[in-house]
């Protein structure tokens, strides 16, 4: 099955905990403390694997989550580092941010890696809070947790040229006769309802990969019909080959086909309508094709497009028609599908856009909730069974601004606040 679209969830690996601990060898007086560090979380990281062609995998897992870091340990040691966790993609994924729509990585070649989430650091053991003024600090951080995402991978086939058209013009019986591939052929509207890889060879001894996409219809740019899959694979094309239909049997005119064809991939992408495209008129065996060719010509007016002819029943015109493709494949520029942001000219696809970092509401029964990614993660940190924990998430709260956002909202001595599951009561101090 050819699924190149999905939706999965990612979430990569707290941080171990820091570890309150004292050096107690009998003839160390004053030892200190001597807790060790956590051990940073898994990170997530796609590899591309050049032997998977779809996403099919993704459709029987879509969650995936790294390891934690190891907790520290007394006399100094280190928590180990959790191994990143590799999730393989087949070459031409894009990886995507579903609540943002940004793109984090466009993933092509063989072994290429991006790391979408990085693992929370370990927590800091208690060794590192050690000053003059308190040697023996009773306080470690917990590890910071991971990164969760939502995230969609859609997969865009790395073909070189394209074959486009309606339904039932023919693109797979050509696909069939310039390679050795066999996609399902038959006289019936979207029998092609995948897109499908070949590779073609010249008489000279040249090649390419042609790509038989599913026929689009009017609309297709709004997912209408097959065109949203079509739309999405055209994309990574150098060149585009538009087969129209002069057999006079499906009833169509040639020229609307042609026509609507070049709209949806205008609304679609207008960077599409810059790519080579060669026009051919295919079924030229049929007894009223000479007709119908020639009333498309008359429509078409067009000095600066060269329509070719082909008979892909009985191969005429074929070679020719290849010996044109790879030509043109030689002189296509380099293809830019996305139109891209200054950070993403620098070679920088995706840019984190820092939030508020703490937000106030209050809930129905009068208790103020406090919300935010930047507070919430510090105060994950804090270990607050500790009493000095306490006093710094207590410092915390006033660095930040809490406190007397607290007070401008109205919050009196007593009130109830609420904060990452945690409640207590608001002191004005």
């Amino acid at each position: 099955m050819f699924i190149d679209y999905v939706n999965i969830f990612i979430k990569s690996g707290d941080g171990g905990n820091g570890m309150v601990a004292f050096r107690r060898e009998k003839y160390v007086p004053d030892g200190g403390p001597a807790g060790g560090d956590g051990g940073k979380g898994g990170d997530i990281i796609f590899r591309v694997d050049e032997g998977l062609r779809t996403l099919m995998d993704f459709r029987y897992q879509k969650h995936f989550k790294a390891d934690r870091g190891e907790h520290g340990r007394s006399k100094n040691q280190h928590g180990k580092n959790a191994n990143p966790s590799i999730v393989l993609v087949p070459p031409g994924t894009v990886v995507k941010d579903k609540e943002s729509g940004a793109v984090i990585a466009d993933l092509t070649e063989h072994n290429e890696e991006a790391l979408v989430a990085k693992g929370g650091r370990g927590g800091l053991g208690n060794t590192r809070f050690a000053t003059p003024k308190n040697p023996a600090p009773e306080h470690a951080e917990n590890g910071e947790p991971g990164i969760e995402r939502e995230l969609i991978l859609e997969l865009k086939l790395l073909a070189d040229v394209g074959l486009i058209g309606f339904p039932s013009v023919g693109k797979s019986t050509f696909l069939s006769v310039a390679t050795s591939a066999k996609p399902k052929i038959a006289d019936y509207p979207f029998t092609t309802i995948k897109p499908n890889l070949g590779v073609v060879q010249s008489e000279d001894g040249r090649s390419f990969v042609l790509a038989d996409l599913p026929g689009l219809i009017e609309g297709a740019h709004e997912g209408v019909g097959l065109g949203h899959q079509f739309l999405r694979h055209i994309e990574r094309t150098k060149v585009l080959v538009h087969l129209i239909d002069v057999s006079g049997l499906s009833g169509r005119d040639p020229y609307e086909d042609y026509v609507t064809i070049n709209e949806e991939i205008k609304a679609y992408n207008e960077v599409l309508t810059k790519r080579p495209q060669i026009v051919v008129a295919n079924k030229t065996d049929m007894p009223d094709s000479e007709e119908t060719l020639n009333a498309f010509l008359e429509k078409l007016d067009d000095d600066n497009v060269t329509v070719y002819r082909l008979s892909t029943l009985n191969r005429q015109g074929l070679h020719a028609l290849i010996e044109t493709i790879v030509n043109e494949l030689e002189n296509a520029p380099e293809i830019d599908a996305f139109e891209k942001s200054e950070e993403e000219q620098e070679g920088v696809l995706y840019k984190y856009t820092k939030k508020e970092p703490f937000v106030i509401t209050r809930d129905d029964e009068g208790t103020y909730v406090l919300s935010g990614e930047e507070l919430e993660r510090k105060i994950v940190m804090l270990d607050l069974n500790r009493t000095e924990s306490a006093r710094r998430f207590s410092r915390t709260m006033r660095q930040m601004g809490v406190d007397q956002a607290l007070r401008e909202r109205g919050a009196k001595d007593g009130d109830l606040v609420r904060l990452a599951g945690i409640e207590f009561e608001f002191i004005d101090e």
